[in-house]
């Protein structure tokens, strides 16, 4: 029998066999008045059903070891730890409370920093996406981000911060206490007239304030982000201190510069903290495991119980992978909870748990301040020869989408009106700073190609889509061509499969057929030598014009085909032509050889999932509740091992030798086939990093002529897109920009 179905039997069998001691538990729980169901329901969301209809019996049984609380105040953990005399005592925490403690006036709860929601000025959220939008001239490599809570610390930080010996932008956030509030904003402005400082509401501690800016897009593209805030901990009778000890450890009077050089030298660390502020232990859950857990999985992440590594106290170095990570969670005023002075559970406290999750999601770690004394020297990282992205044009109304999906159809119809497959599904995804842009106009493709070129893309790999003369969606590249002026550097990718109502090109009603009538490659070459004539078009060897076709075995006889195409272009004076075909994980009828084409490219994630592999559909059940919607009948598989799979010497062996290395960001096709969709969960930028990290390193030397090719750049249905989305800003750009050699402006400028 598996292990994991006896664990769940004899959970059960303890929950529901009597217990005298832990049943007059219950009861007394019960007399006292004091269990909050509604709140323990929100803290257990995910346990089984039985144990929710039976709420005290579960925490008797199970949620008091696990640290979680009876209420929003009761800690636990907090009662153990502010009662020494208590700690070797085999006790449990709330029914001591219940029969002693109650009565000695013993505390129960820490008072940590924040104050009652009455305590502050009302005050609204203030939108900072307009300041955001207008970027900000002559920034700083880093970003200093301060909260205060307790005004009179501002003095204090202020020392720390002329003392540090580093350039920054400063971004101060003030929680609103009447007109002391609004008098040290106005100081602060005075005296440093380019810093960002705003009013907020007592709400989320120091973490909503932070997650604010971050959201906004104010801290995207700084080369590190240091957040402090004016902890005071009355709880501790060395709160002052501690805090020093937190903001030295990261702004000393002395080494600030050469420590924040080893920090951004290191590419294994992620996130810096004072000595003594990584904490490990797995009892640091407290009541934050289903919270933590429920707020990691928007960002595709899944929480350990037995597995805990975070910053304590608040206090950090972000690198800007981070900072990505954070804007993912798109967390917002209405995902904190009103302030009453908790003590766990929150999402404040979740937020602090969650940032080791995703600096490990990258294969990066948390550094403390001694540790940075012996950053080994960065590694050499070897950068693609060339880079190119899959472009789709399908971002304009046709005809023909008009009578198939109904008047006004674009890719945008279809992207905007994704709805979750499951809980935290990160559903519909929406454009960022180019917004739900219309490809008929020339200037939207300059603003996609100086974003490519910013972040190390060579040229497109654009879709042509050519039915024996008759074209679809051609308006984007035929206007292009009336615009000389714009730069958009590109090759063609003949997308020869028929369109289909079930957007696979393989099963399903026919919209549009792919044929292949005699004399096609005639016509094909003459309809594409007039783009191959542009100086725009892409020449990767510096000689022959690019050309690929998306699925070269459905032509009747490949070998014949590509024979008269390459004489049919240099009857059209194009001349040699490099040609190239993709590797398509459906093979059609006829074979191909290995060296009938120039080179071969490989496609994620297409032949790279096996069974394995499969979190949600696969030969066996799923290892985690989803909370899958009623009716979903689709695939989801696992991102991470995609990622290992196409990195494995194995697979590399199976591929013809002039193969280039294909990437995805991310992939979900959601938009397109609802709950049918195949679903690559586990995508952000820190596991797309991570695998071009190691692509560059481990595979450029097989790729031909050390290429690489990203699926896609604008595929919104497919949630296989590079460019900036709501979500993640312009993250995935960044990342690439860090690993292909970029030498063009940074992506600060183009998307701030």
């Amino acid at each position: 029998m598996p292990s994991n179905l006896l664990y769940k039997l004899a959970s059960a069998a303890a929950f529901l066999m009597p217990r005298p001691t832990r049943d007059l538990y219950a009861w007394r729980i019960r007399r006292s008045g004091t269990f909050d169901r509604e709140y323990y329901g929100r803290i257990s969301h995910g346990i089984n059903p039985l144990y929710r209809a039976f709420p005290i019996r579960h925490y008797t049984r199970f949620g008091e070891s696990l640290g979680w609380q009876p209420n929003e105040t009761f800690s636990p953990s907090a009662y153990l730890r502010l009662n020494p005399d208590l700690r070797d005592r085999e006790i449990r925490p709330f029914e001591h409370y219940l029969r002693h403690g109650q009565a000695e006036n013993r505390v129960f709860r820490e008072l940590l920093d924040g104050g009652l929601a009455g305590d502050a000025a009302a005050t609204e959220v203030v939108d900072l996406r307009a300041l955001a939008a207008r970027g900000r001239p002559g920034r700083s490599r880093f970003a200093v981000v301060i909260h205060l809570y307790y005004l009179d610390i501002w003095d204090e930080f202020e020392t720390v911060l002329s003392e540090a010996g580093i350039e920054f932008d400063l971004f101060v956030t003030i929680t609103h206490f009447a007109e002391g509030s609004v008098e040290l904003r106005d100081r602060i402005r005075a005296a440093h007239p380019e810093a960002v400082v705003v009013l907020m509401p007592n709400h989320g501690r120091d973490i909503f304030p932070f997650v604010h800016l971050v959201g906004a897009g104010l801290l995207s593209g700084y080369e590190a982000v240091c957040k402090i805030h004016s902890k005071r901990s009355p709880h501790r009778v060395d709160g002052d201190a501690w805090r020093n000890h937190l903001v030295t450890g990261l702004l000393p009077a002395v080494g600030t510069p050469d420590l924040l050089e080893a920090f951004l030298d290191d590419p294994s660390a992620s996130l810096w903290v004072a000595d003594g502020q990584h904490y490990r232990e797995t009892q640091w859950w407290g009541s934050n495991l289903v919270t933590t857990d429920h707020m990691l999985r928007r960002i595709e992440i899944a929480a350990d119980p037995e597995r805990l590594s975070f910053p304590a106290g608040s206090m950090y170095w972000l690198k800007p992978a981070l900072v990505d990570m954070i804007r993912g969670l798109q967390l917002t005023e209405t995902d904190f909870e009103p302030e009453r002075r908790q003590v766990d559970g929150t999402t404040a406290h979740a937020f602090e748990r969650a940032l080791g999750y995703m600096a490990e999601d990258g294969g990066r770690r948390i550094v403390q301040t001694s540790q940075l004394e012996f950053t080994p020297d960065p590694p050499v990282r070897r950068a693609p020869s060339f880079v190119s992205a899959f472009y789709l044009p399908q971002f304009h109304r046709t005809p023909e989408n008009d009578a198939w999906w109904g008047r006004g159809f674009t890719e945008w119809t279809a992207a905007s009106a994704a709805t979750r497959n499951f809980a935290c599904h990160a559903q519909p995804q929406l454009p960022g700073a180019l917004g739900f842009y219309d490809l008929t106009r020339p200037e939207v493709m300059g603003e996609q190609a100086a974003m490519a070129r910013a972040a190390g893309i060579d040229a497109f790999c654009t879709y042509f889509y050519w039915f024996d003369g008759r074209r679809i969606l051609e308006a984007p590249i035929d206007n292009l061509m009336d615009r000389p002026e714009i730069e958009f550097p590109f090759y063609l990718c003949w997308a020869n499969e028929s369109w289909r109502r079930n957007w696979d090109g393989q099963s399903g009603e026919v919209l549009l057929e792919q044929g292949y009538r005699e004399g096609f490659e005639s016509a094909l070459a003459r309809d594409t030598a007039r783009y191959m004539r542009d100086p725009r078009y892409a020449r990767p060897d510096g000689a022959r014009p690019r050309f690929v076709i998306y699925r070269p075995t459905d032509m009747p006889d490949p070998t014949a085909s590509v024979a008269r195409l390459r004489a049919a272009w240099q009857e059209e004076g194009v001349g040699e032509v490099e040609l190239g075909a993709v590797l398509f994980h459906v093979r059609g009828e006829a074979e191909i050889a290995d060296d009938l084409f120039d080179f071969h490219i490989e496609m994620p994630p297409h032949d790279l999932v096996s069974g394995a592999d499969y979190i949600v559909g696969g030969p066996t059940p799923p290892p985690r509740d989803f909370g899958l919607m009623p009716g979903f009948r689709g695939l989801i598989y696992d991102y991470r091992r995609v990622a290992e799979n196409a990195l494995s010497p194995e697979y590399a062996a199976r591929l013809p030798a002039n193969t280039i290395a294909g990437i995805m960001p991310s992939w979900d096709n959601t938009a397109r086939r609802g709950p049918s969709a195949h679903i690559a969960w586990g995508a952000n930028p820190m596991t797309f990093e991570r695998w071009l990290e190691r692509l560059c390193a481990e595979r450029l030397d097989q790729s031909y002529r050390g290429e690489i090719i990203v699926n896609a750049w604008n595929e919104w249905a497919e949630k296989a897109m590079l460019e900036p989305s709501r979500q993640y800003g312009d993250a995935m750009l960044r990342v690439l920009e860090r690993h292909s050699g970029a030498k063009a402006p940074g992506l600060a400028s183009q998307t701030q």
